[in-house]
């Protein structure tokens, strides 16, 4: 069946086989989704290396063994001052990744993650080595660009979309984080969809787990509502913070307290607009906690809020934040995204898009029904630990490693490359 995950060797092909993983945009293993592609990959037998920047207050070693898994990690600012901040920033990140990559020596597997949608760049020069070239969408750039600038379908716009193109075009697969990605690598990326496979982000159950409640949390208010994730232009931090005046204004409730877990390019923004709406006194923002401390805030929330709002992005990604609200048996406010509905099902009750009035009548509804609440933290957990555990992205992913290492034997050569030079086979 095409994409699927049936294949003849459960080891996806990984004794005496080399892995090398291109990150950019955050490091590992702080990036959970390929922290457990690694891990997943060496208990099959690979060696796994990773090529990622620095953070900046964790995983800043320049380089570290994991858990058997060899990081190398380069500096990198992150872009200020619009486009030219952003080709210094790839621009630094691409010449650290090839240098990186000719210390690790010749791979079997290259492994690039967006975005950006140029590591296909480095990649490209590693396939002339010999290496098979795995591509991991994580994020569809081009919907990206659409939804966090707003500049419309200009000139840059249509730069990411050939970019895009020439990634698809270099990979010998492609792996989507859903159906719909998978959709869009076939339809607009032209792969055959025998060479698309579905690898689900999902929660790490080891260490999301409810502990405890901690009504002292809930700062003397009967409920606390709890946000957790990124937050930028595209996340709608501002829709929940509106929402939630109107949830006071509108419906007359103040009997909640509401903690905003996390940071993100637009954090001192969305301080500053719970000021303006005269929330400070119901919103704590926590910025980045220890996981310790972020479980025993989902542990005692009443409900979780996921206002990511409908656009271009939005609706055909998966939020990993609603993953791990439903790990942690936790109903979820939600609007009305495609991919939201094929993550939450029952666990979410869904506000027409965009809709910050009906949100807050939602959150309101749930609050005022704790067997309603009970019933979808029981669907979300099974959803969790059933069709959408992480056991079944292991074995879609190791069947996109067999399927790109079929008919080829394991690299021999070891040490770094040599201009024009490609290993022995």
């Amino acid at each position: 069946m095409p994409g699927d995950t049936s294949f003849t060797d459960p080891s996806g092909g990984g004794a005496g086989r080399r892995a090398l993983v291109l990150v950019e945009n955050l490091s590992v293993p702080f990036d959970r989704r390929v922290w457990q592609e690694c891990t997943t990959l060496r208990d099959a037998g690979w060696e796994v290396h990773v090529v990622c920047p620095r953070g900046t207050k964790r995983d800043t070693e320049p380089e570290a063994v994991i858990d058997g898994v060899r990081i190398h990690r380069y500096p990198l600012r992150a872009a200020t001052g619009g486009p030219a901040g952003y080709l210094r920033e790839y621009g630094s990140a691409l010449w650290h990744t090839v240098r990186l990559a000719r210390k690790v020596g010749p791979v079997d597997v290259v492994h690039a993650c967006n975005p950006p949608d140029l590591l296909f760049l480095p990649a490209l020069w590693m396939k002339r080595h010999g290496a098979r070239f795995v591509f991991d969408q994580h994020d569809l750039v081009p919907e990206l660009y659409l939804s966090r600038f707003g500049r419309g379908k200009d000139l840059l716009y249509r730069g990411v979309c050939a970019l895009e193109r020439m990634t698809y075009r270099a990979a010998d697969v492609v792996l989507a984080t859903n159906e719909s990605y998978r959709d869009v690598a076939v339809r607009r990326g032209g792969r055959r969809p025998e060479d698309v496979f579905v690898v689900r982000s999902a929660p790490d159950t080891g260490r999301f787990h409810p502990v405890p409640p901690e009504p002292e949390l809930k700062r003397g208010k009967p409920h606390l509502l709890c946000y957790l994730g990124v937050m930028g232009p595209q996340d709608g931090v501002d829709y929940a913070l509106r929402a939630l005046a109107k949830l006071r204004d509108e419906v007359g409730r103040t009997d909640w307290h509401a903690v905003f877990v996390g940071g993100g390019d637009t954090f001192d923004a969305m301080v500053e607009l719970s000021r303006r709406l005269g929330l400070s006194d119901q919103v704590q923002f926590t910025g980045r906690i220890p996981d310790a401390d972020l479980v025993r805030y989902l542990s005692t929330a009443d409900v979780c809020l996921s206002p990511d709002p409908h656009n271009p992005l939005n609706d055909v990604s998966t939020m990993n934040k609603v993953l791990e609200y439903m790990v942690m048996g936790r109903p979820v406010v939600s609007f009305d995204l495609r991919e939201a509905r094929v993550s939450a099902g029952d666990a979410a009750v869904y506000a027409p898009a965009n809709d910050e009035g009906e949100f807050a009548r939602l959150v309101a509804r749930l609050l005022d029904e704790p067997e309603t609440r009970s019933r979808m933290s029981k669907t979300g957990q099974e959803r969790i630990n059933g069709p959408l555990s992480w056991r079944n992205s292991q074995a879609s992913l190791l069947a996109a490693y067999a399927a790109a290492c079929r008919d080829r034997p394991p690299v021999r050569a070891r040490g770094t490359y040599r201009a024009g030079k490609r290993p022995r086979r």
